[in-house]
C-alpha cells in the first residue's frame, strides 16, 4: 500500500495531510460455508433445446424455504463483512460526508413556494413551504413520519392548479405498488378515502374535481411482488367518492396496453394519454375537456416511435416526436388536424439529442452533446433567443416553470462538482447561484476528463474518468467502472457523495456511455438491443481494457458495477471475461434472460431484449449471454457481491437469488461470492438514508478488502 506524507501536498492537495492512519486489508477473513441450496429437476424446452433450471424454487418469494435461504445467505454475508477491519471507518466517513443540509429547487403552487430539504441524515427529505420570498418556512409534509424505520417513502406529489389541493403517493418497503392520499393544503386535512393498488402512475388534476391515475388489477393469486401485471388502466377519481366507483377512462380489456400515462395541458383544456406495450414507442391520444362527451382523438396510432405533447396555445399543439428524427424534434399542428401529415417543424432535429421543456412562455431545448448538457432558449415560434451559459461541462436539469413565471431554477452538477441550484432570469438569460451544496468536498483537488475509446467493432464510445489530481498511471489505482447501456437511458455527469470514498483514496471512477443508452439518440439505443445486445457488453469490456492499457488500473484493481439493466451488464461481462475483473457488483439485475418477461411488467422490456419465446434465433442469442445460464463450472470468477431487495417488484429478486446460488456452486477460486439482500426495500427508489449509507459502506469495504488496498482514514 502506498503511504502519503505531507511532502505530497503540492500534488495531492490538503487531504493528504489529514490521512491519519492506514488500515491494511485483512489476510485471514473466514468465509462461512455457503448455505446448502437445494437443486430441483425443473427443465424447459425451447425450440428443441432442453434447459435446466435447478433453482426455480427460489422464484417463490412467499415460500418458507426461500425466506430461510435469504436469512442464511444474509448471515454469511454479514459475517464476512463484519470481519473487514475498516468497514466501520468507511461507514463513519460516509455518515460524516452525508451530514449536510440538502435542498431541492423551489417551485410555486398557489400562494406558496415549496421545496424539499434534508437536514443531513434524515431518512427521507421533508417538504417545506413559505409564502413569498420573506415568508416563514413551515413543514408541509414529513415523510419521516410515514413509518418508524424510514422505509415508507414519498413516491409522487401533485398539486391542483390553484394549489388548494394536493395528492401524494406512498411506497411501502420500496414497492412499485403505491397508495394515494389527497389533502387540503390549507390545513393538511385528508379529503376522501385513500386510493390503493396504484402502480406506475402520475397524478393529473382536473380542476379541483379529482385526479387521473393509472394502475393494474392487483394479482389475485401468488405474490403481488412477482406476478405479471399486463393491462394498465387509466381511471378518474372524483373527490369524496369511493375508489370502487372510479371511471375507467382508457385501457383495460377493450384497449389492452401495458403502460398508460396521462397528463393535462397547463390550461387544463386537453387530456393527453400515452399508451405503449414496451418501454420504447408509444401511441398518443388527445381529448378536449371543454367537450366532456367527446372521444379521444388519435394523434399517433402506432408504437413505432416516441412522442408526447409538450404544450399548447389554444388549439395549437407543440409535440415532441422521434418520428423520422431519432434525436428528437419539435413540431406544431392544430387540434383540428393533429396527425403526422399535418406536422410542421418548430425546432428541427440536430446532431444532438433533444429533451425539451417549457417555462415563462418559452421553450428550453436541453441537448446532449457527448453525454453532457447544452441548453438553448427559444420563443414559441421557434426563434433562438439565448444559449444558456452553464457554469461548466456537466449536467443541467430543471428548466421548467409555469407560463406566467419570470424566472426558473435549474441544477448543475458533474462528477467533481456537487449539485448547485441556479436561478435563471428568462428575459435576460442570466443565471445566478441560488443555493450551493454544503458538502465538505473540494472539487479543486479532483478532475474529470472525457475520452473516446474503440469498441470491438470499431465504434467510438465515450467515457468520463474521474480521479484525484496527481495520481500516477502505474496500474495500481483501485478503479470502479460503471455502466448501464439500455432503454434509451443516458448516463450524464452527476456528483455522488458515495464516490468520494473512492476518489479520496486515490481511486478512479469511470463511466462508459455504452450503446443501448440514449446518449446519441434512438440510433445509439437500437444498436444495443435484441440481436445487437452483445454490442453493449463489448463496449463495456473495451472500456475495461482501455483503463488497463492506459495504466489507470489493472485487472487486480478493477471493479465493475451496474444496477437493473446495468446488473445484467455486469453479469454478462463477468461471465464472458471473468479474468478481466477483480470485483463485480451486479445490483438488482436482470440475470435470467429466458424468464424475465414472466414477472411483473417484465414483458414490456422486450423492445430492448426480445424474448426466448420469439423464435429460435432470439432464444439462442439470449441463452448464450444470459448470466444465470452462462455461468460455467470450475471457473475462477471475480469476488462478487450481488445486491437485491425483498420488495423489488420491478426486477424480481429471483434473478439475483438464482444467479448467486449457481455462482456459489460453480466458482472454483477463493474469491468470495456473497448476496446482500435488503429487507423492506425495493428496486432502489425511496430507500432511507440509513439503508443507503449501509449499502455503500459494504460495497466499498468489500471492494477494498478484495483488492487488498486497505483504507486510509480521512478527517
Amino acid at each position: 500500500m502506498r503511504k502519503y506524507t505531507c511532502l505530497g501536498i503540492i500534488v495531492l492537495g490538503l487531504a493528504a495531510c489529514n490521512q491519519e492512519k492506514a488500515i491494511e486489508s485483512k489476510t485471514d477473513i473466514t468465509l462461512k460455508p455457503y448455505p446448502k441450496t437445494e437443486k430441483g429437476t425443473q427443465t424447459d424446452t425451447y425450440f428443441g433445446v432442453t434447459v435446466e433450471d435447478p433453482y426455480r424454487w427460489l422464484e417463490d418469494d412467499l415460500s418458507a424455504e426461500t425466506k430461510a435461504w435469504v436469512k442464511a445467505e444474509n448471515e454469511v454475508t454479514e459475517d464476512y463483512l463484519s470481519q473487514i477491519p475498516f468497514r466501520e471507518n468507511i461507514r463513519k466517513r460516509l455518515e460524516n460526508l452525508w451530514n449536510y443540509e440538502k435542498f431541492s429547487a423551489p417551485f410555486t403552487e398557489g400562494e406558496y413556494t415549496y421545496f424539499y430539504k434534508n437536514d443531513g441524515l434524515q431518512n427521507q427529505s421533508v417538504i417545506y413551504r413559505k409564502k413569498g420570498d420573506d415568508g416563514k418556512e413551515e413543514v408541509f409534509l414529513d415523510p419521516n413520519k410515514f413509518s418508524n424505520d424510514g422505509t415508507t417513502s414519498l413516491a409522487g406529489l401533485s398539486f391542483s392548479k390553484d394549489g388548494s389541493l394536493a395528492a401524494y403517493q406512498l411506497s411501502e418497503g420500496g414497492s412499485d405498488w403505491t397508495k394515494v392520499i389527497i389533502i387540503n393544503t390549507n390545513d393538511n386535512s385528508i379529503v376522501g378515502d385513500t386510493l390503493t393498488n396504484v402502480k406506475f402512475s402520475g397524478l393529473a388534476w382536473q380542476g379541483n374535481e379529482g385526479i387521473y391515475y393509472s394502475s393494474y388489477d392487483k394479482p389475485k393469486e401468488g405474490s403481488a411482488l412477482s406476478a405479471m401485471t399486463d393491462q394498465h388502466k387509466l381511471y378518474f377519481h372524483k373527490l369524496n367518492t369511493a375508489q370502487s366507483s372510479d371511471a375507467l377512462i382508457f385501457g383495460g380489456p377493450t384497449i389492452p396496453r401495458r403502460y398508460i400515462g396521462a397528463g393535462l395541458t397547463e390550461d387544463e383544456r386537453f387530456l393527453i394519454v400515452t399508451a405503449a406495450n414496451a418501454t420504447s414507442g408509444n401511441e398518443l391520444y388527445i381529448k378536449d375537456l371543454k367537450n366532456p362527451g367527446s372521444d379521444f382523438v388519435p394523434i399517433v396510432n402506432n408504437m413505432e416511435s416516441n412522442h408526447y405533447v409538450l404544450d399548447n396555445e389554444g388549439d395549437n399543439l407543440i409535440i415532441y416526436t422521434e418520428l423520422n428524427a431519432p434525436n428528437g424534434r419539435l413540431v406544431q399542428t392544430s387540434f383540428a388536424t393533429p396527425t403526422q401529415e399535418n406536422w410542421k417543424d418548430l425546432i428541427p432535429e440536430t446532431e444532438q439529442v433533444l429533451s425539451p421543456s417549457t417555462g415563462g412562455g418559452k421553450i428550453f431545448a436541453n441537448y446532449l452533446k457527448d453525454a453532457t448538457t447544452l441548453v438553448k432558449q427559444y420563443d414559441r415560434q421557434g426563434k433562438l433567443e439565448h444559449e444558456v451559459e452553464l457554469p461548466g461541462v456537466g449536467t443541467a436539469s430543471g428548466f421548467g416553470a409555469k407560463k406566467d413565471e419570470k424566472s426558473l431554477y435549474y441544477s448543475f452538477t458533474n462528477y467533481v462538482n456537487p449539485g448547485t441550484i441556479y436561478k435563471y432570469d428568462i428575459a435576460s438569460g442570466k443565471s445566478e447561484v441560488y443555493k450551493a451544496s454544503a458538502i465538505k468536498f473540494d472539487p479543486a483537488n479532483y478532475e474529470s476528463k472525457q475520452v473516446f475509446y474503440t469498441s470491438k467493432d470499431g465504434t467510438k464510445v465515450p467515457m468520463i474518468i474521474t480521479y484525484k489530481k496527481g495520481i500516477k498511471l502505474d496500474g495500481t489505482n483501485p478503479t470502479m467502472l460503471y455502466g448501464y447501456g439500455g432503454f434509451n437511458i443516458s448516463l450524464t455527469p452527476s456528483f455522488s457523495t458515495s464516490n468520494v470514498i473512492l476518489l479520496e483514496q486515490g481511486g478512479v471512477y469511470a463511466v462508459a456511455n455504452l450503446r443501448g443508452g440514449g446518449e446519441y439518440g434512438q440510433t445509439w439505443h437500437v444498436a444495443g438491443t435484441k440481436l445487437k445486445k452483445q454490442n453493449v457488453f463489448d463496449d463495456f469490456i473495451a472500456a475495461a481494457e482501455y483503463l488497463i492499457k492506459e495504466k489507470y488500473t489493472s485487472s487486480e484493481k478493477l471493479a465493475i458495477a451496474g444496477g437493473s439493466n446495468g446488473g445484467l451488464l455486469v453479469g454478462a461481462a463477468m461471465t464472458q471475461r471473468p479474468e478481466l475483473f477483480k470485483v463485480a457488483f451486479p445490483a438488482v439485475g436482470v440475470l435470467d434472460m429466458l424468464r424475465y418477461h414472466k414477472f411483473t411488467a417484465g414483458a414490456g422490456w422486450a423492445f430492448d431484449y426480445g424474448t426466448a419465446d420469439d423464435n429460435a434465433e432470439m432464444f439462442n442469442y439470449l441463452y448464450k449471454y444470459s448470466p444465470y445460464h452462462a455461468l460455467k463450472q470450475g471457473v475462477d470468477y471475480p469476488a462478487t457481491m450481488v445486491t437485491t431487495a425483498d420488495h423489488d417488484d420491478r426486477v424480481v429478486p429471483a434473478h439475483s437469488f438464482k444467479f448467486a446460488a449457481r455462482l456459489q456452486e460453480y466458482n472454483k477460486g477463493t474469491n468470495p461470492v456473497l448476496i446482500r439482500i435488503d429487507t423492506k426495500a425495493g428496486h432502489g427508489a425511496g430507500k432511507s438514508t440509513a439503508m443507503v449509507i449501509a449499502e455503500h459502506t459494504d460495497k466499498w469495504a468489500f471492494m477494498f478488502q478484495n483488492m487488498k488496498v486497505g483504507y486510509r482514514d480521512v478527517k
